[in-house]
């Protein structure tokens, strides 16, 4: 029996079976015989969830071997990438075609179909998500049909699966809207927490990122500002916060502690106040927590599952080491993150079932009807997904 864990090792499975992926054909014939026989598969990206979306006792797939860029369109601005494409894997072959990702979050260590899969993001308050991103996709069925979907074919599929959650196939391709490659200037600062609270909502829209983080027990914000430059890149490349190069070479950071994490999105008008109350939390019942909590933000965008589904959001995330039991500091966290309005980022710990979870999500029944008309007999889905249905 083979074994699999997540990146920080708090997530742990024992698969009757674990396939390497290194073709569609692969792919097709694996998720057919999967069908035919009533066992259910999970993909594996690179590990980087918190959330229990890949742990299964029956097959997990590891795409690993489906990467690397496919093609270019200069004048769209769009490529096609194999889905288990590591993020880090594209920066540059996509820089060498003129293009780049408009964003990416804090780690380019995720395979590109988990982290649309899950939401993941950077920050900026124009900029969407990179499920966002997504404007067409190959996928496996359950049957080992391949089926291409975007926005004029097989649109609902499109529309559902472009946060997907590894619940509707074996992700294949994935085609991406992306921006002219461009060069970015890295500004780090700290600040009284009250004083870059009261005044993020409007700094914020003067740079085209701009995040803090907060350490328990302390006074100051320790954040950065990233912007477009005309500057030339200076290499070696510095330290975080003093960078200047191109996008691929700023934006992710290096982030090699073991750890787990909650993540909620509230409305960005109560971004401060959510803010305020997690830092009094923190003051009152939780003296020994000392990992950081991160504040960045994130552009309305009408992907279905979404966190910023047709809102502009403030992310709060919280942190822990893997050594100690996060549970009780999490589901403080949370209560305080669901009384602002809150979203779990679906690559997160979170404690909500799936009743609480349709209330969030205006298109929740959408999504699963889509979901449940390509895969009727749930292969694609492992126990806590089916337990959300």
């Amino acid at each position: 029996m083979s074994t699999w864990s997540n990146w920080s090792g708090k997530l742990t499975a024992s698969p009757a079976e674990l396939h390497f992926l290194r073709s569609e054909h692969a792919a097709q014939a694996l998720a057919a015989h999967a069908n035919k026989s009533g066992v259910r598969i999970r993909v594996a990206g690179a590990t980087h969830s918190h959330a229990p979306l890949v742990p299964s006792d029956e097959i997990i797939v590891d795409v690993g071997g489906l990467s690397s860029l496919i093609s270019t369109n200069l004048s769209r601005k769009s490529a096609w990438v194999w889905a288990g494409s590591r993020i880090f894997t594209l920066g540059r072959p996509l820089h060498d075609a003129g293009l780049a990702l408009a964003n990416q979050g804090d780690i380019d260590q995720q395979a590109i179909c988990g982290a649309t899969a899950t939401g993941t993001h950077g920050t900026g308050v124009e900029l969407q998500n990179l499920s966002a991103a997504v404007i067409g996709a190959e996928i496996v069925l359950a049957d080992g049909e391949i089926v291409h979907c975007d926005s004029e074919n097989n649109t609902e599929l499109w529309r559902a699966s472009r946060l997907h959650l590894g619940a509707f196939g074996i992700i294949t391709k994935l085609q991406l809207q992306l921006v002219e490659a461009y060069r970015l200037q890295e500004t780090a600062w700290k600040a009284p927490l009250d004083e870059t609270l009261e005044n993020f909502s409007e700094t914020a829209k003067k740079h085209r990122h701009h995040e803090f983080f907060w350490y328990p027990h302390g006074d100051r914000a320790h954040g950065k500002s990233i912007n477009i430059t005309t500057d030339k890149p200076v290499y070696p490349v510095a330290e975080e916060g003093h960078r200047c190069a191109w996008n691929y070479e700023v934006l992710p950071n290096h982030r090699p502690h073991k750890h787990t994490e909650m993540e909620y999105s509230v409305p960005a008008e109560h971004g401060p106040a959510c803010m305020l109350a997690v830092r009094d939390l923190l003051k009152r019942n939780f003296p020994n927590v000392r990992w950081p909590v991160e504040y960045r933000t994130l552009a309305a965008d009408d992907v279905w599952m979404s966190t910023a589904y047709q809102r502009d959001t403030v992310t709060i995330s919280v942190h822990e080491d893997i050594k100690q039991d996060d549970e009780p500091y999490f589901r403080a966290c949370e209560e305080i993150f669901l009384s602002f309005g809150g979203k779990p980022h679906w690559g997160k710990v979170n404690y909500q079932s799936g009743q609480q979870l349709e209330k969030m999500h205006s298109k929740w029944n959408a999504w699963w009807k889509v979901r449940d008309s390509v895969d009727p007999k749930g292969i694609f889905l492992n126990n806590y997904l089916a337990e959300l249905r």
